[in-house]
């Protein structure tokens, strides 16, 4: 407590003499006093002091007594409510704005730390403080909130590590978020933004306490972005819970909240008058978007969330917002980087966004709009920076993307009408404004266009540009080192020099072309060899880094130009120390060093733009090569490529056996998938004569069955039961067979006496036709009319004779029939005959049995010749087997060769690989460099692997 002695003791600090002795009162009675509503009275009292000049005396007096008052009278609410509030008043520094003096700041925020280091120096204090947090009483609950704040505050680490070992610390605090009053329930979130602040235990602790899903709700509740500070509040507690924290980044992603942002950015066609706290949401939620596919982040992390803001519709949402109309500058700006990120390395995110057209008449690409503004010098500094950053994210290996662009540069692709402007043409026109940045920034978007591809560097090179009317097409590369030599401002050259570096590296057709003209090579010996001053120290070092970059990607194809020329040349005119000096001020530049920390370009001021960030990556990676090949001498070059020419003999004679192994391996696949599918042919045809063995002795079977039932009623056929139960036929259906029959005898003979009444009219027909015979008159009137009702009676007669017929025959198979019923109802009532009629049913019984006899017999004939056709398809397929055992036996004979010859192609490689190993073993001892044939591998694994995924994707 020496500390606050010592601050009574100042002369403006200390309180008057009754103040002193007025606190000193107040805590003897709450120390003494027995009646609770005394000691009441004495902490309201010390509350009202606390709040003006006499917070350090009652912090000193009375802090032990309120503390003891919170153990003790925890059943008056209203006491203890008086006693969190007098702490929060003595702990807390957020004063009235009249309070603060100009001279006391920083002694206020020293108290609100040294009380708060007393207070929670007895971690028990902590505790105490969480108990109460639980009570529901809004008296005890809000302050005892806002005190837990002011402590997370002042000793945030301190108390968080209290809260931390506390049994159900955190989780009792998370309750604050489903208080149904408002005002607990925000000051809760502000609680929990402190206590989350920093500390990746405390933020796993509260995501896993369905953190996520109550901020979600309350954002949404108070209106996403139209909300009010509570939004705001909301959305800082989501960022410390997310941010560099991958274990909430997954949960937060695996919970599907990521779906739950999409309608923060549903904004409507009328964007203006925007209010600043709806600015302050978005611009937050963008952030937030931001944290969760930052590039610093794991690359699965961030991948997958990129995929599932595109499969929700995230993506599509931002891309809205990025070409509407009305939106604030900065929101435009922030909504931009959140676009590059999401689609920064991402396939899929890459296309969608290339498919994006801005809502102009015709409409336009969103690349070309975005580029528009880029180079554009009216527009804000922040915009354009973000603009080249969606653009480099945009192309960020993107080997599609990166071709689209260049392909709207080469002769066979542009639009001859000029109709449209492409994103070629507007990095050309920014490359060579008389505006710096624009040519800066042109400059490093068209080298990201040609990041790790050789091909569409080549390609480039076929670029020709009008430069003026009259005079011949230049290329893209000569205009380049055109503007260079010019003289142009420092940050125009830096952009040109990191241009050409990334477009020579790896790229020996560029070099030459470089080379082939004669006045680039003096012109960067030049500028190395000057003394200039700081600014253009940059210059020198990119013109050193170029001038090595065209010795180590040499390929000696021009004579005057090859790369001991090179060498003698900066050894005469530059010095081989001077030279290495100057390569090293680029690496050792303050600009270098904060570009080399992250992807997204952040300057301060136009001035200091001017490195890119994959740019240092190449600096990186050549600086130290550069080096080593400007100290090698002639023969060491030489053997350096006769080294190089070996192993690339060896290198493909390596890669044909490799090839060849691939395609025997290939081949043995495909001979093994072959015998396994004839394998399994050969399986299931054994299964199908199986089965078809098996229905056999099922019809052999039955066949026997039936032998055996025909041979019992052949011994049988004398019994009445069995002759019964054999015929089956009731005696109620012989009576109406009985009915049926009459019927039709009664309907048989009425047919015939139509018949003969119509016999009789023909008869008389005829009669009185040969009467009326000689009648001439009568004759012709009679004539037609008794031929024509001749006609009709004979088709009548015809029609009932056909009838009689088919009814003599019905007639006839039903007197059959009931002969045969006659014949079985005797049979099978005894009543009905004497024994004098067996013999008559007995020779019909065998009759019977005769017929189904054949009957059976012929069945047993048909399953013979079923059997038969079994037979000769089981025959068919063993011989199916054999010739596929056959094949089998030649398909492991070529098997057994083929890896006999792998054998001997191994022993080869093997040899190759002594003869590989002496090879490196020699240049090492050179001093040459050598990559491990692992590493070499590897790279070649991982094009193939980066090729394969290109065209899956493509």
């Amino acid at each position: 407590m020496n500390f606050l002695r010592g601050v009574m003791g100042g002369p403006s600090a200390g309180p008057q003499p009754s103040g002193a002795e007025t606190i000193q009162k107040l805590c003897d009675r709450v120390a003494s006093s027995t009646l609770l509503d005394d000691r009441r009275d004495a902490v309201r009292a010390l509350k009202s002091l606390s709040k003006a000049s006499y917070r350090l005396e009652v912090g000193i007096q009375a802090m032990e007594h309120l503390i003891h008052v919170l153990q003790t009278d925890r059943s008056d609410s209203e006491i203890i409510g008086y006693a969190l509030d007098t702490l929060y008043n003595v702990i807390s520094n957020d004063l009235e704005e009249e309070e603060q003096e100009e001279n006391l700041p920083k002694q206020v925020d020293d108290l609100g730390s040294q009380f708060t280091e007393i207070f929670i120096k007895q971690q028990e204090n902590v505790t105490l403080l969480l108990a109460l947090v639980e009570e529901f009483d809004f008296h005890v609950r809000w302050p005892g909130v806002k005190l837990l704040t002011s402590l997370l505050k002042q000793q945030g680490p301190q108390v968080q590590q209290i809260i931390l070992v506390s049994p159900m610390g955190v989780s009792r605090l998370m309750d604050l978020l489903a208080d149904s009053r408002e005002v607990i329930r925000n000051d809760g979130v502000l609680l929990l933004q402190q206590l989350t602040r920093s500390n990746a235990a405390i933020q796993k602790i509260v995501a896993f306490e369905n953190a996520f899903e109550r901020l979600l709700d309350i954002i949404t509740e108070e209106g996403n972005s139209d909300g009010g500070i509570v939004v705001e509040d909301c959305l800082l507690l989501l960022q410390n819970l997310l941010k560099n924290n991958n274990s909430n980044q997954n949960f937060f992603k695996e919970g599907s909240y990521i779906q739950r942002m999409k309608p923060w950015f549903e904004v409507g066609d009328d964007n203006c008058g925007w209010s600043a706290q709806k600015v302050t949401n978005l611009h937050l939620m963008l952030q937030l978007v931001r944290v969760l596919v930052s590039p610093t982040n794991p690359p699965g992390a961030t991948s997958s969330c990129q995929k599932a803001m595109f499969h929700c519709g995230l993506l599509q949402q931002l891309c809205t917002i990025l070409m509407a109309t009305g939106v604030p500058a900065d929101i435009l700006t922030e909504t931009i980087n959140t676009v590059s990120e999401v689609i920064r390395g991402c396939q899929m995110n890459q296309d969608y966004f290339a498919s994006v057209n801005a809502p102009s008449n015709p409409p336009r690409p969103a690349i070309v709009v975005l580029l528009m503004s880029m180079v554009n010098e009216r527009q804000p500094f922040v915009l354009r920076c973000a603009v080249l950053y969606c653009f480099q994210c945009f192309l960020y290996k993107n080997q599609k993307g990166q071709g689209e662009i260049v392909s709207t540069l080469l002769p066979s692709t542009i639009d001859a009408t000029g109709n449209s402007v492409s994103a070629g043409q507007l990095l050309c026109g920014g490359l060579f404004s008389t505006d710096s940045l624009s040519n800066w920034c042109a400059a490093v978007a068209l080298a990201h266009a040609l990041q790790e591809n050789a091909t569409l560097k080549e390609q480039l090179l076929r670029v020709q540009l009008a430069t003026s009317i009259g005079n011949p097409p230049v290329s893209l590369l000569q205009q380049c080192t055109n503007i260079l030599s010019q003289g142009s401002k420092v940050q125009t050259r830096v952009g040109l020099l990191m241009l050409l570096c990334t477009w020579l590296s790896n790229c020996s057709i560029a070099v030459t072309h470089f080379l082939h003209n004669p006045a680039n090579i003096p012109f960067l010996t030049g500028q190395i060899a000057e003394n200039l001053g700081e600014e253009e120290q940059l210059v020198q070092g990119l013109c050193a880094l170029l001038l090595g970059i065209s010795i180590y990607y040499n390929d000696n194809s021009l004579e005057n130009y090859r790369k001991e020329k090179l060498k003698q040349l900066i050894e005469k005119r530059i010095g081989r120390e001077n030279f290495i000096e100057k390569l090293g001020f680029i690496s050792k530049h303050e600009l270098y060093s904060r570009a080399a920390q992250k992807p997204q370009p952040s300057f301060s001021s136009p001035d200091h733009m001017m490195f890119d960030h994959e740019f240092t990556k190449l600096v990186k990676e050549l600086e130290g090569v550069i080096s080593k090949a400007i100290y090698k001498s002639s023969e060491e070059d030489k053997k350096e490529e006769e080294v190089k020419k070996t192993l690339e003999q060896h290198d493909n004679i390596v890669t044909h056996y490799k090839k060849v192994i691939r395609e025997q391996d290939q081949e043995l696949e495909e001979l093994k998938q072959r015998v396994n599918t004839l394998t399994s042919q050969n399986e299931q045809l054994q299964a199908t004569v199986t089965q078809q063995v098996s229905q056999i002795q099922q019809h052999k079977d039955q066949y026997n069955l039936l032998k055996v039932q025909l041979g019992k009623d052949t011994q049988h056929h004398n019994s009445h039961s069995d002759t019964f139960q054999m015929n089956g036929i009731q005696v109620e259906e012989v009576s109406k067979l009985k009915e049926e029959l009459e019927e039709w005898k009664n309907k048989h003979e009425l047919l015939q006496g139509q018949l003969r009444e119509k016999d009789s009219a023909i008869e008389k027909l005829k009669s009185s036709q040969l009467e009326l015979g000689t009648t001439e008159q009568s004759s012709q009137t009679s004539k037609s009319g008794g031929l024509e009702h001749n006609n009709e009676l004979q088709k009548e007669l015809e029609m009932l004779r056909t009838q009689v017929q088919l009814q003599s025959a019905e007639i006839s198979k039903l007197q059959l029939e009931n002969q045969k019923l006659q014949v079985t109802n005797t049979s099978a009532d005894p009543a009905l005959g004497d024994s004098g009629s067996t013999a008559p049913n007995s020779s019909e019984l065998e009759g019977r049995l005769q017929q189904e006899i054949k009957e059976l017999k012929s069945e047993v004939k048909a399953l013979s010749e079923e059997k038969e056709s079994l037979k000769q398809h089981l025959d068919s397929s063993s011989s199916t087997v054999a010739i596929l055992q056959d094949e089998k036996s030649k398909l492991q004979q070529e098997v057994a060769e083929s890896k006999k010859e792998q054998d001997d192609l191994l022993v080869l490689l093997a040899d190759q690989d002594q003869k590989l190993s002496a090879l490196k073993i020699k240049l090492k001892d050179l001093g040459v460099p050598v990559e491990d044939e692992d590493d070499i591998e590897s790279g070649d694994q991982g094009d193939e692997d980066e090729d394969g995924d290109e065209e899956e994707q493509d």
